[in-house]
């Protein structure tokens, strides 16, 4: 680990981190630790390969290609939909069916007052989430679920959409979760200690966990733990 990232896996052509939640993966200021691409300019002295791209507030899994051959090869798997992805969430209420399937549409929210926001929609682009749920439990504030889920496509949102298109929103998600003014007050910085307390933690609850890359064996899979924070609130030990 260094100051910049926590590393999961280096080799001569291959780096993977585990990106910090509340770190976005681009630059928006001008501060290079402000964002993953800045600190890996850091980190290398000179620009990288990102292949896949986290959430804001989405913590795990990130993989950087060393060369721009390997950038290409990764970058096919991704268009293919080849590579395994497994991703934990905690999610509100106790999830009854042990696994699923959510197949829905997703295109933009037309109605929502914020720009970036997607919903389900009949004529958007198709969109399928496999989840498992690891572990139901309770807590002084309600009923939740640990889940594992497997997006089997890579929508915009997908997990934190489909998850709140069958009740059951992520803890934590300012945007979908049932009131699009959380997220607009955390983007202007004007959150209120009773909105925090309402979230019940200071990002949502979504980690990248696990990727294997077919064609690959030399990597195998590669996993992550999520933040103490999301591990307290889930009992992980």
């Amino acid at each position: 680990m260094t100051e910049l990232f926590p590393i999961v896996f280096e080799d001569d052509r291959l780096l993977v981190v585990n990106k910090p939640a509340g770190l976005v993966c681009h630059p928006t200021k001008g501060d290079d630790y402000s964002s993953l691409v800045g600190r890996l300019r850091l980190y290398f002295g000179r620009s990288a390969h990102l292949i896949n791209r986290l959430d804001r507030e989405t913590s795990g899994l990130v993989l950087v290609a060393k060369t721009q051959e390997l950038a290409g090869e990764l970058g096919k798997l991704w268009q293919l939909r080849s590579v395994e992805k497994t991703y934990l969430a905690i999610v509100h209420g106790h999830v009854q069916e042990a696994e699923g399937v959510i197949e829905a549409r997703l295109g933009k929210d037309l109605s929502a007052a914020v720009a970036i926001k997607d919903c389900v929609r009949f004529d958007g682009a198709e969109a399928l989430t496999r989840y498992l749920v690891s572990r139901r439990f309770t807590r002084e504030k309600g009923e939740f679920s640990l889940l594992e889920v497997k997006p089997e496509t890579g929508r915009k949102h997908q997990i934190r959409i489909h998850l709140a298109h069958i009740g059951h929103s992520i803890v934590g998600d300012k945007l979908y979760g049932g009131d699009e003014m959380l997220y607009l007050d955390f983007i202007n910085e004007r959150l209120t200690p009773g909105q925090r307390l309402r979230l019940m933690l200071p990002n949502h609850a979504l980690h990248a966990f696990r990727i294997r890359l077919p064609g690959f064996p030399e990597w195998g899979v590669f996993e992550s733990d999520p933040d103490p924070v999301f591990k307290c609130f889930a009992d992980l030990a």
